[in-house]
C-alpha cells in the first residue's frame, strides 16, 4: 500500500481547502522531511535557464543534471523487465508519501523536479502506460488540480515508466505554451465548431505539430480525444504515440495534444559534438526543454531545436491527413 499523508500533517505545511492546496502542502512537507527532495528542489532554484526566440514565441531550455535518469532512460522491454517498478508502493523511498485522487491514483512529489512544484500521479494498480480508458481520470485530475498543468507521456514518448500508468503535473505559469495559447487560437486553423461542443484548433508555425481542444463538457471532450487518438497510426497492439498537456480554467478544459512520429531525434544517438541528450516529452513540447548535460545547454541552437521537433512530431503530410480525418469524424458525430 502507498503511504498516505494525513490532513493534519498537511496542515502543518500549508492550506488544505482544495486538492491543489493539499498538493502544495505535500510538496512543502516532502521537501522538509525527505532530504533527496529537499536538496533537489533547492538545486532547481539555482538551475540555469535561457530561451530561444522564434519571433512570435519562445522556447525555454533548462540545465538540469538530475533529469538524466529520465532523459537517458532505457525503456526497452528487456530493461523494463529487469528492474523493479519504481512507481509501485513496495519500491518507493520510505520518506515518500502521497494523497489519493480520482479513486485509483495517488499524488506523489517528484524528487527530480522540472517545476518548482512537480508531481507524479501513478495508478494504484501496476498496469501498463496507456491513455485508453484513462482520459476521464486525466480530465478529472486536471479539474481538481486547477493550479497545475497535468500531462501524459506515451510509453514511447518520454515515459520513463512505460510499465506503470501515471500522469505528471507541474505548477502553472512555467510552460511557454500557456502564454502562447491565445495567439495560437487566434491564428488557428479551426477544424470544427458547429456540430460539437468541443472546439478544435490546429495552429501552424509553431515548430511542432499540435492540436488544441477546448470544452466545458468533460464527457464530450473525452469522446473527442479518444476519437482523435484512435485516428493516429499505431503498430499492432500498441497505442498511438502521443503527448498530452491539459489544464482547467473554470468552466472549461484546454487540452494540447501532440501526435508523435518517433521517440528520439538522431542527435540523441550521435557521437561527439553532434550529440544532444534530448528526449522530448510533454514538457519539451510545451516549450521547456530539459537538458541534463551542461555541454548541450551551451550549444543548443534554434536550428537544432527546430530539427528535433520536426523529427519527433507527426510529419506535415500526415498531420494534414489527420486534420481531414478529424473534420470527417466531426461531421458524422
Amino acid at each position: 500500500m502507498y503511504r498516505l499523508t494525513s490532513e493534519n500533517e498537511l496542515k502543518k505545511y500549508g492550506k488544505t481547502w482544495s486538492l491543489s492546496a493539499k498538493a502544495l502542502a505535500l510538496a512543502n512537507q516532502q521537501k522538509a522531511c525527505w532530504p533527496l527532495a529537499g536538496n533537489n528542489y533547492r538545486a532547481l532554484k539555482n538551475s540555469r535557464e535561457s530561451e530561444i526566440s522564434f519571433g512570435t514565441f519562445v522556447v525555454k531550455y533548462q540545465f538540469n543534471p538530475e533529469r538524466i535518469r529520465s532523459s537517458a532512460a532505457n525503456t526497452s522491454p528487456e530493461a523494463i523487465s529487469s528492474r523493479p517498478c519504481f512507481l509501485c508502493p513496495g519500491n518507493l523511498p520510505a520518506e515518500q508519501a502521497g494523497i489519493p485522487v480520482a479513486g485509483r491514483f495517488i499524488l506523489l512529489v517528484n524528487p527530480y523536479p522540472i517545476f518548482p512544484v512537480h508531481l507524479t500521479i501513478p495508478s494504484t494498480l501496476h498496469t501498463p502506460q496507456r491513455i485508453d480508458g484513462s482520459i476521464d481520470a486525466l480530465l478529472e485530475i486536471s479539474r481538481l488540480l486547477n493550479e497545475f498543468v497535468v500531462f501524459y507521456n506515451g510509453p514511447k514518448c518520454g515515459a520513463s515508466a512505460p510499465d506503470h500508468l501515471h500522469f505528471q503535473a507541474g505548477i502553472r505559469g512555467i510552460l511557454p505554451l500557456e502564454d502562447d495559447l491565445d495567439t495560437l487560437v487566434t491564428a488557428h486553423s479551426q477544424i470544427n465548431s458547429v456540430d460539437s461542443d468541443v472546439r478544435i484548433y490546429a495552429p501552424g508555425n509553431y515548430l511542432r505539430r499540435i492540436l488544441i481542444l477546448r470544452s466545458a463538457s468533460a464527457e464530450s471532450l473525452q469522446k473527442r480525444l479518444s476519437t482523435i487518438i484512435n485516428l493516429l497510426p499505431a503498430e499492432q497492439g500498441e497505442e498511438p504515440m502521443v503527448n498530452i498537456l491539459t489544464w482547467y480554467n473554470a468552466p472549461e478544459w484546454t487540452v494540447a495534444l501532440f501526435p508523435r512520429a518517433k521517440q528520439r531525434p538522431w542527435q540523441y544517438f550521435a557521437d561527439d559534438f553532434d550529440k544532444l541528450v534530448i528526449s522530448p516529452a510533454a514538457v519539451e513540447l510545451g516549450g521547456l526543454v530539459v537538458l541534463p548535460r551542461e555541454e548541450d545547454y551551451f550549444k543548443l541552437s534554434g536550428k537544432e531545436l527546430a530539427s528535433v521537433f520536426e523529427q519527433v512530431t507527426l510529419g506535415k503530410e500526415d498531420f494534414e491527413a489527420l486534420k481531414m480525418k478529424i473534420a470527417g469524424s466531426s461531421s458524422q458525430s
